[in-house]
């Protein structure tokens, strides 16, 4: 009897009601949750309609400038500079500018017949540029950039026929496949970029304006003869001075159409 009232004590002690504390937590996050559910589903229709108009009136609005902003530089494509010369060519401009690269390309033909005679200089001309081409043997010993003393005079004259004119001028280097590989001159990009380079010095020396002038090194990747024979490396190891009739020239253009022509030589 004893034992049985100790056990009815133990139980009237104890709490029961301990489970009301974590239902009351979650039926408050409940409420809390779809409280929250409510205010997102509530669009404010005033704001709404007021950011709404003021998107359509930034898209709507007249331009301030006539033309847009440009950063940097605008790359076209070499349609478009066609289409730009044909319309030089309808002003009159175009003319003006095939014109004086006929009297260049006759005066240089002149001024280089022995050279010519002599295949050490080529010169092409078309309506949009004049290509002299001279080949390096006579401008470099093997592996330098340094102009050999024979060279200067060669190269004067040139200058000479080119600094009345305004036209821009381009100098490019090119080397056969041989490898090179020094400490002024790892590779043939660099020994062709410092022969333009020279060439462009000496060109200034003789008063043709820098800002006409660009120095361009292509290697050995344009190659106009193939590079399996000899004969053909030493037509590849070259310099041209480029004179386009004006800017909107690329010299992609001009390298495109040779490459066309030039898909291999006959080797031995």
């Amino acid at each position: 009897m004893f034992m049985a009232r100790r056990r009815i004590l133990h139980n009237d002690g104890e709490k029961l009601d301990r489970w009301l504390v974590s239902y009351a937590d979650f039926i408050t996050l409940l409420f809390a949750f779809f409280v929250v559910m409510f205010a997102v589903s509530n669009i404010n229709e005033d704001k709404l309609e007021e950011v709404t108009s003021s998107m359509i009136e930034a898209f709507n609005t007249t331009p301030r400038s006539l033309d847009p902003i440009q950063v940097g530089n605008i790359n076209r494509s070499p349609s478009d500079k066609i289409i730009e010369t044909n319309m030089l060519k309808q002003d009159g401009s175009g003319e003006q500018a095939v014109s004086s690269l006929k009297s260049l390309a006759s005066k240089m033909e002149t001024a280089m017949m022995d050279l010519i005679n002599l295949e050490e200089i080529t010169v092409r001309k078309t309506d949009q540029w004049l290509e002299i081409e001279i080949n390096t043997s006579i401008l470099f010993d093997s592996g330098s950039s340094s102009l050999v003393v024979t060279s200067q005079p060669i190269l004067q004259k040139i200058a000479k026929i080119l600094a009345p004119h305004p036209n821009p001028i381009n100098v490019e280097g090119f080397t056969d496949n041989i490898p090179i590989s020094t400490r002024a001159f790892p590779s043939n990009w660099e020994l062709s970029a410092a022969r333009a380079a020279s060439v462009v010095h000496i060109f200034s020396k003789e008063g043709i304006e820098p800002s006409r002038m660009s120095a361009i090194g292509y290697g050995e990747f344009r190659p106009i003869a193939s590079n399996d024979i000899q004969d053909g490396r030493r037509k590849n190891r070259r310099v041209v001075v480029a004179v386009l009739a004006d800017d909107t020239v690329l010299p992609l253009q001009r390298h495109s159409k040779k490459e066309q022509s030039i898909e291999s030589a006959p080797t031995n």
